[in-house]
Order: C-alpha cells, then sequence, then structure tokens
C-alpha cells in the first residue's frame, strides 16, 4: 500500500482550500490555476494516458472514455460547473448537497486508477500530479463558495474534509477491489478510460472558457503552454 498517494492527496486539496481562510485569491489568479491545471490534464491525457488505455484496452477502451466524459456532464447539473471554477453562491438555509454529492462522486472515481494492487505505476504518477492540480482549484472553489454564502467556518471546513478525502478513498478502494477479482487488469484499464473521459471534459471545457469573449490573452496562453509543457518533458 503506498501511502504517499493518500497524504499527497489528502493534504493537497486540504492546504488549498484552507489557505482561502487566510489569502483572498482573486478570480482572475483562479483562472489562471485553473488554466494551468485544465492544460496539464489535457495533456498528460493526450501524452501519456490514451496511449496506455489503447495498448491495453484494444477497441473497446474508446466505450469507457465516451462514458466518462458523459457522465461528467451528468454530474455537472449538481455540480454547477464548480470543477471548472463556476462559483455559485447558496443561501446557508440550504447547503448545497448536490454540490457535495456531485464533487464527491467526481473525486472518488479521479482516484480509482491510481493503485493498481497498491503499486503506483509510472503513468499513475502523472495521474496523481493531474488530480492533485485539478483538487487544488477545485478547493479554493469550493470554500469560497461557502464562505461566500455566508456558512461558518466550522461548516466549510467538514465540507473540505470530505472533498479532500474523496480521492484517498478512491484510490483505496481500487487497493482493495484489487484483492478480490480476477481480472483487476481489465477493471484498472476500464476505469482508468472513465476517468480520462471525465478529464477530457474538464480539461477542453477549461481551455475553451480561459479566453474571455474570445480575445487572445497572453498570460493564459502562456500558463496554458506551460502547463502542457510540464507533461509533455515528463513524457
Amino acid at each position: 500500500m503506498n501511502w504517499i498517494v493518500y497524504i499527497v492527496l489528502f493534504f493537497g486539496a486540504l492546504l488549498s482550500g484552507l489557505s482561502v481562510l487566510w489569502l483572498t485569491v482573486s478570480s482572475k489568479n483562479l483562472k489562471l490555476i485553473l488554466s494551468f491545471s485544465g492544460a496539464y490534464l489535457f495533456a498528460i491525457c493526450a501524452l501519456h494516458l490514451i496511449p496506455e488505455i489503447y495498448s491495453d484496452g484494444g477497441k473497446t477502451a474508446g466505450i469507457y472514455i465516451l462514458a466518462g466524459f458523459f457522465l461528467q456532464i451528468l454530474l455537472e447539473f449538481f455540480s454547477e460547473g464548480i470543477e471548472h471554477g463556476h462559483i455559485h453562491k447558496h443561501s446557508i438555509k440550504s447547503f448545497p448537497t448536490a454540490i457535495m454529492l456531485s464533487l464527491s462522486i467526481h473525486s472518488f472515481l479521479e482516484g480509482m486508477p491510481l493503485q493498481e494492487m497498491g503499486q503506483l505505476s509510472e503513468n499513475g504518477k502523472q495521474l496523481l500530479a493531474g488530480i492533485l492540480l485539478h483538487n487544488i482549484p477545485i478547493a479554493i472553489a469550493l470554500m469560497t463558495m461557502l464562505l461566500e454564502s455566508k456558512a461558518s467556518k466550522t461548516l466549510a471546513i467538514i465540507a473540505l474534509l470530505v472533498f479532500s478525502a474523496m480521492a484517498p478513498l478512491g484510490a483505496l478502494s481500487s487497493y482493495y477491489i484489487g484483492f478480490s477479482i480476477s481480472n483487476f487488469a481489465d477493471y484498472f484499464n476500464n476505469i482508468m478510460a472513465v476517468v480520462v473521459g471525465i478529464f477530457l471534459h474538464i480539461s477542453t471545457t477549461i481551455l475553451f472558457e480561459s479566453s474571455e469573449n474570445h480575445r487572445f490573452n497572453l498570460l493564459k496562453f502562456l500558463v496554458i503552454l506551460f502547463g502542457a509543457g510540464l507533461a509533455l518533458f515528463s513524457f
């Protein structure tokens, strides 16, 4: 069992969200963080994850990628797009349960392909980095939304703890599933394909939205190039 995976996933999201209590993350800076994470996610899918999936899973891999893509569309009806930086204020009298449930499912699924019999593969390290970079802006957006909605700090931190625990729980579930099924390699490849479909939807949405009113923004473009370049040079 690779405890580093669980520690990095949990505390990466938790500390990012808690930073909102002391630091003000502007909408502009959040969009830059999102642009970087979106570019990195898209690049690791194209360079690392998709080639491995098709190599191991053959033609059926595309079905699972599409399933993940459309599953994320469904989840966003409930999460209201917080995965790519959309922040909506809610009255504390109606805690955004649907958003938390959708985010939890999203994060749990992302963590599942990280463990293949408890060992983090080379592509698993790329996936771990992608999930971490992806969860940082989500945690920031979640805490910002809750605090701006006048939720108590205690309630906001509890929600953040739940979100931070989901990806590690997904990885942990796969670790134990590996001991109970004989065709774990097929399971691992299929769940990886679903997550890649989720990543493709999230990353392309972020990148499409990174250009406001279709105006060229040099800083965002450079951030996107840096995110993709980081994935490229780690190939």
